[in-house]
């Protein structure tokens, strides 16, 4: 479970890790993690070998190996991806089973929710209400998939501009905490939903599409709901970013639930073969800059070769650490991207 950063505008070093992910909790985490990743490495045998998922391409380059998988990049596009992947029946079962997700259910999300709230799906709503408005949607039907904690719902909601916000949620113990909030929810993957009466006018998707054995399949049925015209929001990890370039396999969005790591050329190449023009991409993320620099005070990365690191990150980090990171974010270099797309009419 990754969490990126929302505006670049104004951005300030408050934001801090531990706010989203408490310190005294995230052993009991990477613990509950260890079972996930045991469990899936027991089905190895069956996973399957997979094109790019961003182009199709067959003729990918193996990167590094990180919890007994391949990762690989794509030598046409640049996508780096998981390949062999475990199969859809494989992750079905994966994420119901989840040690790791009930543990986010029942402890760290309820820790850190109005952290979260605040620092990012409070203005991760705005960002939505202000591209709804620059692109005319009005008073609609807003479907966001996989909807974890129901934290953006929520706030969405208390925008009162949709007339309509559901909640897709196939995990069921998030399924039943969005219920307990209010909140409308479909328990199934996007793949089989079917909203009959009713057409969806947006259709958002924060940190979902990495996770997923057909990122392809996915937008299609994304676009199968949409009415003409209507919008796509997406939020995924950018392979291209600060902190996956400086890090690679050491990087924590670098884990074993995500398969695919776009960025923003390959991501935009595949939303237009799946329907969709494509009408902004950003990297607004506010952290990047932060987790390297933890990797280094935590002895996990060695800058003693790379100075300028070391002075960026460490010697200089009170006077040039805020800078650093809005500089990422406003030049399509932090590890947080989004894009933005509309369904063709």
């Amino acid at each position: 479970m990754k969490d990126g950063g929302e505006k670049s505008t104004g951005l300030t070093m408050t934001f801090r890790e531990s706010d989203i992910r408490p310190n005294h909790l995230m052993q009991g985490q990477a613990a509950a993690y260890a079972a996930d990743i045991h469990g899936l490495l027991q089905h190895k045998g069956d996973f399957v070998h997979v094109p790019c998922p961003a182009c199709q391409a067959e003729n990918g380059r193996k990167a590094f190996e990180k919890y007994e998988l391949t990762y690989m990049v794509c030598l046409d596009c640049g996508t780096m991806y998981i390949n062999p992947r475990p199969t859809p029946a494989i992750l079905d079962t994966y994420y119901a089973t989840s040690e790791n997700y009930q543990y986010w259910n029942k402890y760290i999300f309820p820790a850190s929710q109005e952290a979260r709230r605040k620092k990012i799906f409070r203005s991760r709503a705005e960002r939505i209400a202000d591209i709804c408005r620059r692109n005319n949607i009005k008073n609609g039907v807003l479907l966001e998939v996989g909807a974890g904690f129901g934290t953006f719902c929520e706030e969405i909601q208390r925008l009162e501009i949709f007339r309509r916000v559901i909640a897709v949620e196939p995990t069921p113990d998030l399924a039943e905490t969005c219920r307990r909030k209010g909140i409308e929810v479909i328990e199934k993957p996007i793949e089989q939903v079917r909203l009959e009466n009713d057409t969806v006018d947006v259709v958002a998707n924060f940190e979902v599409i990495e996770h997923l054995f057909s990122p392809r399949d996915f937008l299609h049925s994304c676009a199968s709901v949409l009415s003409p015209g209507g919008l796509l929001v997406i939020t995924c990890p950018n392979v291209r970013g600060f902190d996956i370039l400086v890090l690679q396999d050491g990087s924590d969005s670098v884990d074993t639930e995500h398969l695919n790591y776009f960025h923003p050329a390959s991501l935009s190449h595949l939303v237009e073969q799946c329907g969709f023009e494509v009408l902004e991409v950003l990297t607004p993320g506010k952290l990047d800059a932060e987790l390297v620099r933890n990797k280094i005070l935590g002895g996990e990365f060695d800058v003693s070769s790379q100075p300028f690191l070391k002075q960026i990150l460490i010697d200089e980090w009170e006077r040039v650490g805020d800078s650093l990171q809005k500089f990422l974010a406003e030049n399509m270099l932090s590890s947080h991207m989004w894009l933005i797309g509309r369904k063709q009419i």
